[in-house]
């Protein structure tokens, strides 16, 4: 986004919109077929899609057979062109539609891309399907049969032909796109492949497609898949309503799909025209083929393939003024899957990653106790867990689970019962170690004014605790020849939120460390709902997740109702800043354009539906919170917590959206300054 631009308009944060239109059609009615199109054509203009995909021969139908070969219906489909370029012209969208279409005596199944009255090109089929009920090659020729390279086509003369053409925005950064045509896709190396490692971040696929018992779901698959290797989009539309189904049905199957999401999808089996919508993210596409070098190693070995591609170039006009908000749903909740199903299984298996790596560490080290501090919150709960989980795997008795509650000075009595009831419930080996002694003795041996009596609650009164209880865990387990288990997660590396060195930011293995607070949550909240450890623990589970979080190092003042210290109060809602971490540590996103993304995600969306929001999930913010909470993590991540996790202790990373281990995902300079990011922070508006 620059200087000057709309904030609330999704063409300044390097999306555009694109769509694919099911037209009903009828078999060898290029006129019926063309208005049909104009019509989807004019919705999606309308809607300030930029590009807009039809299925294949979709003038004529797909359905006609050997009447592919009859005069009259090859001239209606140029008369049906003819209308449609015309209709065109007035419209700022780039439109794909399908036709037969004679060159030199030889027919061609072909895709022709149009802008504004003018051909900009056209894409041959180049693998026409000849098995089962498939025989196209009884009336078209594959593309490679060409021998022209230009043709004259509704009086246009030198329009590029080829499959090889890549249509190119001259007027927005990183808008191309590559056309081929259902059975391409379907072959061990498809057109797009090479399309997209020439350049293209945008494919798409004009098909046929009848329907037959699962084969939507491999539908699906190919084509997620396909955008998945490619790192690319990919625009898929099959034949609907109105072909001829004498030994056939069809279904009318359109799909969006981005870097392996299915982002938007037709009704199948509807009786009419569809037209679906959805934003594509072209800056998330460049960046995963920039950070993937493999992306760009098979590039430079297929250069000799590459090597034939045209670019054609256009004006895509993106409409960048006015507010423009994004269709396409984001997850308020990027750790965490919304579909019930789909989360169990996420938090099954970030459950069994941590087990599995102490385990691991368990046995490489021939260790087989372990030590943990229990303050009766989230972290240390949930890291109990996998400790008493990880001795279960290796046939080791819990009570080799040596787990500690350290009372302080701020402590409540919710937490320590909490963490009395937990221990007990989980049967390791429990223990209570009063730190105020030896916190008070520092305290005493430093000048600390609190030891004279003096409610000085400052940052070295807080250390001084933390400090104490990690270095009794690390001397208790060289008393028992045990491995101290670290608690601290992926969101309190990010912010800084850890006492560096004696502190929670070290332990001999961290168990919690690529997990960041938003699914830990969840994770726990399945232990809990499965009954791992019984009843009695999955009750406690749910007390403690319903706890305040608190760091409980500056006591309560008198009769408050809750601790002094609320942390999302100091370093901001987690599920904000996970939101800002993921989006700045898996894509590279610059503060304004996570911005708009949160607050495209988080804003009420109670007008537009979006019943499946449970209501622990319906939380929203103003733009200005949105802003104020992301400079407050754009300045604690970049510029005061690098030294912090230069130096981690190791953890096994869970999941996509990164880990911070300085032997992992994240490399970065511990004195670097985060001038550029508060810089951005002025183009977003408070309102």
């Amino acid at each position: 986004m620059k200087a000057g631009q709309d904030f609330h308009n999704l063409y300044n944060h390097d999306f555009i919109r694109a769509a694919v239109a099911i037209p009903a059609v009828r078999v060898a009615d290029p006129t019926f077929n063309a208005a049909q199109t104009i019509d989807l054509m004019k919705q999606a203009a309308e809607k300030k899609a930029l590009v807009v995909l039809f299925p294949e021969l979709g003038i004529s139908a797909y359905t006609c057979d050997d009447l592919f070969h009859q005069r009259a219906l090859l001239d209606g489909c140029s008369d049906g062109l003819a209308r449609i370029l015309e209709a065109s012209r007035a419209l700022a969208i780039a439109v794909v539609v399908g036709m037969p279409l004679a060159v030199d005596n030889l027919l061609f199944n072909c895709a022709v891309v149009l802008k504004r009255g003018r051909i900009l090109g056209v894409s041959p089929k180049s693998y026409p399907p000849n098995y089962r009920e498939f025989y196209e090659l009884r009336q078209f020729h594959p593309g490679g049969n060409a021998t022209r390279a230009e043709i004259e086509l509704a009086g246009q003369r030198g329009v590029p032909f080829g499959a090889k053409l890549i249509f190119t925005a001259s007027d927005l950064r990183d808008f191309s796109f590559h056309v081929e045509i259902c059975e391409d896709l379907w072959t061990p190396i498809p057109p797009s492949s090479y399309a997209a490692m020439a350049g293209a971040p945008v494919l798409l696929n004009l098909s046929a497609s009848n329907i037959t018992v699962g084969k939507a779901d491999y539908r699906r698959e190919l084509v997620s898949g396909q955008s998945a290797r490619c790192l690319a989009a990919y625009l898929y539309s099959a034949a609907g309503s109105g072909e001829s189904t004498t030994d056939l049905a069809w279904d009318g199957h359109a799909l969006i799909c981005e870097n392996g999401n299915i982002i938007a999808e037709s009704e199948r089996f509807h009786y009419g025209p569809q037209l679906i919508c959805s934003e594509i993210d072209l800056e998330r596409l460049g960046q995963e083929r920039m950070r993937q070098t493999s992306f760009g190693y098979a590039a430079a070995a297929a250069r000799a393939e590459l090597a034939g591609f045209r670019r054609i170039e256009f004006d895509a006009e993106p409409p960048r003024t006015g507010e423009l908000m994004l269709e396409r749903r984001y997850e308020r909740f990027p750790y965490v899957p919304s579909d019930p199903a789909r989360r169990g299984e996420r938090c099954a298996e970030v459950y069994e990653i941590q087990v599995q790596g102490l385990a691991t560490r368990l046995k490489a080290s021939g260790i087989e106790r372990l030590v943990i501090g229990i303050s009766g919150g989230i972290d240390s709960t949930h890291a109990l867990l996998v400790c008493a989980q990880a001795l279960d795997r290796l046939g080791l008795p819990r009570r080799n689970l040596l787990a500690y509650t350290m009372p302080g000075f701020a402590t409540s009595a919710r937490t320590l019962a909490q963490a009395r009831r937990l221990m007990a419930a989980i049967e390791c080996e429990p223990h209570e170690l009063d730190i105020r002694p030896s916190a008070i003795q520092m305290l005493k041996d430093i000048g600390h004014p609190y030891s004279d009596g003096q409610e000085q609650y400052d940052v070295t009164f807080e250390n001084v605790q933390a400090g104490e209880r990690t270095s009794h865990l690390f001397r208790l387990a060289n008393h028992h020849r045990a491995l101290v288990v670290g608690t601290g997660d992926l969101s309190e590396l990010a912010l800084g939120w850890c006492t560096y060195g004696v502190g929670d930011h070290m332990s001999h293995y961290a168990v919690n460390a690529s997990v960041p607070k938003t699914l830990i949550q969840h994770v726990m909240r399945w232990v809990a709902d499965t009954a791992r450890f019984g009843a009695e623990a999955s009750g406690i589970l749910r007390e403690i997740l319903a706890t305040e979080i608190s760091p409980e190092l500056v006591p309560a003042r008198a009769g408050a109702a809750g601790p002094e210290q609320a942390t999302e109060a100091i370093v901001g809602p987690y599920e904000l800043q996970d939101f800002n971490l993921y989006y700045t540590v898996r894509f590279g996103y610059p503060p304004p354009k996570i911005a708009f993304i949160a607050w495209s995600a988080w804003r009420d969306r109670t007008r537009g539906g979006w019943p499946d929001i449970p209501p622990e999930r319906r939380n929203q913010y103003s733009l200005a919170e949105i802003k104020g909470h992301l400079r407050s993590f754009i300045h604690r991540f970049f510029e005061l917590s690098q030294f912090k996790r230069s130096c981690i202790p190791n953890a096994p990373k869970v999941g996509s959206g990164g880990s911070l281990s300085p032997r992992g995902d994240w490399r970065a300079p511990s004195d670097g300054e985060a001038a550029a990011w508060i810089a951005e922070l002025d183009l977003i508006p408070d309102r």
